[in-house]
Parts: C-alpha cells; structure tokens; sequence
C-alpha cells in the first residue's frame, strides 16, 4: 500500500449518529490517508460503527480518556503521515479537500497550516449557510478565529514542534494552537474554496458550555496577544446571554 499521506484523527464520545459519515468523508479523499478513531468510551451505537470500520482504520480505541485534547494528541502521535488534522465525529470534509490543503502547503513551504472555507449544517446535513473566513492576519485572530478546525491540514513538523494541542484546554484547544503555530511559523495559507463542512447541533460544547468557550478564548488572546480588544466585552451579553436563553 502507498505511504499515508494524511494522518486524521477522530476524537469522538457518543456521536455515534454522526461518526460513519465523518469516516465516510475521509475515506473518500483522493489522497492517502491512515484514519484514527479515539473514542473516550461512548455508551450509545459508537462501537458498533467503529467496528464495522475497522478493517478500513489504521487504528482504534473506545476507552475513558483525558478528553478531547488529549484523545487527538495520542492519535496524532501514533500516525506517521507528514500531514495530520483532526476532524470532530460530527463534521465532514468535502470531496477534494485534502488535495487541496496538501496543494496549499505544497506551494508554501514556509506555511505551518492550509485552511479553507466551510459550511455550516444542522444535525440533517442541511446547509445553514458559509462559516465565516477570510485570509491569515495575527491581528485579525486578535479579534476572532475565522479559521474553521475540520477545514485545516497541518505540518507534522510544525504540531510536533510547538507540542501538539494543550491538554488543560476544554474549549478553545484549536484557536490556542493557530497561535503558537503562526508565533513559530508565520501565516498560513488560505484555499478560497469550501473543504469542509462544520456540524451545528444542541449537543456541541459550543451550544451546552457558551459562557465557558467564550471565557477561555478570552483567556487564549490575553495570553498570547497581550490584551483583549474591546469586542470581547462587547460580544459578552450576545455570544453568551441572550443566545443561550433564547
């Protein structure tokens, strides 16, 4: 068989609803890729599609674990391609998306990450419109993270030198990496085109921990940046009270 090209991870804990068509969109790609499931011990219909997949995974495991964080940082560890990402159970990449990211990185050797465009859809698969992006700027990170996860594809090189994600985050662990990553590396590259496909649901972190994801990220401009724009509070009472009562 040829060398993977990609190693994906797929942390997963009870989206077993949703986990056969994550895998379905990765299988798909074009290119070589080797597909981890880590799966911190699921207690709906996980298993079950994880072993119907089996034959088709460089590897798996359904076992408590130190969290999302944690379950991609050993995925990732135990893949060997020179390209890694992570896609949450619930999301699905497009046809064509790895090519395009590993184009990308191809064509801009110095870059650390590729990352594209992206839809967001409800638990149905139906489109609820575009994920909002735009090219890399550190100052514009400052301000929000307009880089949509499943839609990214990362160096090897460039996870392993910064360490991979970190551990004690819950909620912003991947808007925390784009910024060790581009303080060690510079900008990524932008694809302006849709590869992925972010999964709006009630059962997202996003949705259940609102206050807590906002908080965090706070946390994550303030170290790293030096301040918090003034947005920050000002998006406090919409991002976090009024949406999570209505």
């Amino acid at each position: 068989m040829p060398a993977p090209l990609v190693t994906v991870v797929v942390p997963s804990l009870n989206q077993g609803g949703y986990l056969s068509a994550a895998l379905q969109s990765i299988a798909a790609q074009a290119v070589e890729t080797e597909i981890l499931v880590l799966d911190g011990g699921s207690t709906d219909g996980s298993l079950a599609v994880i072993e119907a997949w089996a034959s088709r995974l460089a590897g798996w495991r359904s076992a408590p674990d130190g969290g999302q964080a944690s379950a991609i940082n050993e995925g990732i560890l135990r893949g060997s391609a020179p390209y890694v990402c992570w896609l949450n159970a619930d999301d699905v990449l497009l046809p064509g998306a790895l090519g395009l990211l590993v184009a990308a990185l191809e064509r801009n050797p110095s870059a650390p990450v590729a990352y594209g465009q992206a839809f967001n859809i409800d638990a149905s698969g139906r489109t609820l419109g575009r994920y909002w992006t735009m090219p890399f700027s550190r100052r514009r990170l400052a301000w929000r993270c307009f880089i949509c996860q499943p839609a990214t594809l990362i160096r090897r090189s460039a996870w392993a030198a910064v360490g991979g994600l970190d551990e004690s985050l819950l909620m912003a662990l991947d808007y925390e990496l784009w910024w060790r990553l581009s303080e060690r590396f510079g900008d990524f590259s932008y694809v302006e085109a849709p590869v992925a496909c972010n999964r709006v649901h009630a059962g997202t972190k996003t949705k259940t921990r609102r206050r807590e994801h906002h908080l965090e990220a706070i946390e994550v401009v303030r170290r790293h940046h030096g301040r918090v724009p003034w947005k920050w509070y000002l998006s406090w009472p919409w991002s976090v009270w009024y949406k999570a009562w209505r």
